[in-house]
């Protein structure tokens, strides 16, 4: 199976940076896209921002220009760099991995057990 490790999370100021990261391991034979979403208390989780293998990459509306991801293919590892936090990026943050596992045809979504991100004002 697929495991994702996150590390990264914590308490920060208004205006100040973290940066997430996301390790994969287990039987991969090809992880297509990684990703991190976001869940705040009484909200829906919603997606902050994927990766593909080919480096194609997509981002939330509120989270463009301030937020950025990057991947090592390599380390099958994902970052998520976020400059200028705001009270409203506190929430839990899940990485996500669209992986197909090894000697199978079958991909499916992996999720991490999430990282809390608090922003004070």
């Amino acid at each position: 199976q697929v495991q994702l490790v996150e590390s990264g999370g914590g308490l920060v100021q208004a205006g100040g940076s973290l940066r997430l990261s996301c390790a994969a391991s287990g039987s991969i034979f090809r992880i297509n896209a990684m990703g991190w979403y976001r869940q705040a208390p009484g909200k829906q989780r919603e997606l902050v921002a994927t990766i593909t293998s080919a480096g194609s990459t997509n981002y939330a509306d509120s989270v463009k220009g301030r937020f950025s991801i990057s991947r090592d293919n390599a380390k099958d590892t994902v970052y998520l760099q976020m400059n200028s936090l705001n009270p409203e990026d506190t929430a839990v943050y899940y990485c996500n991995a669209r992986a197909r596992v090894r000697f199978t045809s079958i991909e499916r979504d992996y999720w991490g057990q999430g990282t809390q991100v608090t922003v004070s004002s």
